[in-house]
């Protein structure tokens, strides 16, 4: 064990590190929502309008192509993803990528709920990818952008096909807006709110590709679908959900944060600086680990790790061994919530133990190079 650091004296000003809901925007404060269109129906012209911004700035921002839809739909990302899954799944055979907890979730869903037999899983361990050279063209996929829990992306989108018939379903929400997404490589991606906007959970962000409504008007799947779920009216796509006629009731507090978000993005540079704030975050936790010993990023492979959840285990170096090392991250979490300079920053329930950084755009560059020397002190302090 190295000798114990000193206990830093410089704080984060901001300690909320959470990979979600994550930190909110520098500069918020509740002050932000006066606007909040409350007491009033989301359907009036008001409420339609808010909403409809929503849409059309995040198209802009995210530069997302004219001919594709964007809704807001109910149940956060799970809620979009699952919108996709019961809607468009079994019109062909699907490949299913799963590297951490959520694509996991997704497997289950579509092997043990939706019980298609014409599934194909591909999975890898934490740390590490699947292989992508695997999938097929003619076959959907489903897949993590970013695996929230593992702190591994996928590199790029050169892996799939532009002459690919099936769909590709994508869930985002930790890479929307921290990450260039080809959309064009893209059918249907989804994300949320609370993710790298800092937004107010609940809602899910839907976007389709003119494939995927194609998909929606041509293929109707051979079980029931919940109200929430349904895209179509006829048999033709319910316009009115990608203009801001949503299917359940949204909030109208959650939705002007989102617009703050959105209008904070666009000021500040839109997504080439969103994206450079948080490889900024990621840069400071490269530098940190490559002059220490005793920790490592779960990512295996440099190219695929997370700029947004940054996961760190205990390298093989380190001298902690059995209960202590596999409690270690847990007591430095714990140590450093009680000293109020990091919130929620042990690892994910369901991987390996270990730290995850939130390290999304609203977080501060300046935050995340305060914490580290905590991070260290809270390690010594194990000794």
């Amino acid at each position: 064990m190295t000798a114990p650091s000193e206990r830093p004296v410089k704080r984060p000003a901001c300690p909320n590190f959470s990979s979600g809901p994550c930190a909110k925007r520098p500069g918020w404060s509740p002050a932000v929502l006066a606007d909040a269109l409350v007491g009033r129906s989301h359907r009036s012209g008001p409420g339609k309008k808010k909403l409809a911004e929503v849409i059309e700035r995040t198209r802009e921002l995210l530069a997302i192509p004219a001919d594709y839809r964007i809704g807001i739909v109910p149940a956060s990302d799970t809620g979009a993803v699952e919108m996709a899954l019961w809607s468009m799944l079994g019109a062909r055979g699907v490949d299913l990528l799963a590297w951490e907890s959520f694509g996991t979730g997704w497997v289950s869903d579509v092997v043990k709920q939706l019980k298609l037999q014409d599934a194909r899983v591909m999975e890898a361990d934490y740390g590490l990818l699947p292989d992508l050279s695997r999938t097929d063209p003619d076959r959907d996929c489903v897949f993590t952008w970013n695996g929230t829990t593992s702190g591994v992306r996928v590199p790029d989108g050169d892996w799939i096909a532009d002459d690919r018939e099936g769909l590709t379903i994508c869930d985002a929400t930790s890479a929307a807006f921290a990450m260039h997404l080809p959309w064009r490589k893209l059918d249907v991606v989804t994300w949320s709110w609370q993710k790298v906007l800092g937004g107010e959970g609940a809602h899910g962000m839907l976007v389709l590709s003119p494939r995927a409504v194609e998909r929606l008007e041509s293929f109707a799947p051979d079980w029931p679908l919940p109200k929430i779920f349904r895209m179509t009216k006829g048999g033709a796509l319910n316009e009115g959900i990608w203009k801001g006629e949503t299917i359940n009731t949204p909030s109208m507090l959650a939705v002007e944060d989102c617009l703050d978000a959105l209008k904070w993005a666009a000021g500040i540079g839109g997504l080439d600086a969103l994206v450079a704030r948080s490889q900024s975050n990621l840069a400071a936790v490269e530098d940190w680990v490559a002059a220490r010993d005793w920790i490592d990023f779960l990512a295996s492979d440099p190219a695929t790790r997370s700029s947004t959840s940054i996961c760190l285990k205990l390298a093989d170096a380190c001298p902690l061994e059995g209960e202590a090392r596999a409690g270690a991250p847990k007591a430095i979490a714990k140590r450093l919530e009680e000293e109020a300079v990091a919130f929620d920053i042990n690892g994910y329930r369901d991987a390996p133990p270990g730290l995850r950084l939130w390290g999304g755009a609203t977080v501060e560059p300046a935050d995340m190079a305060a914490v580290l020397p905590w991070i260290d002190w809270a390690y010594g302090e194990l000794s």
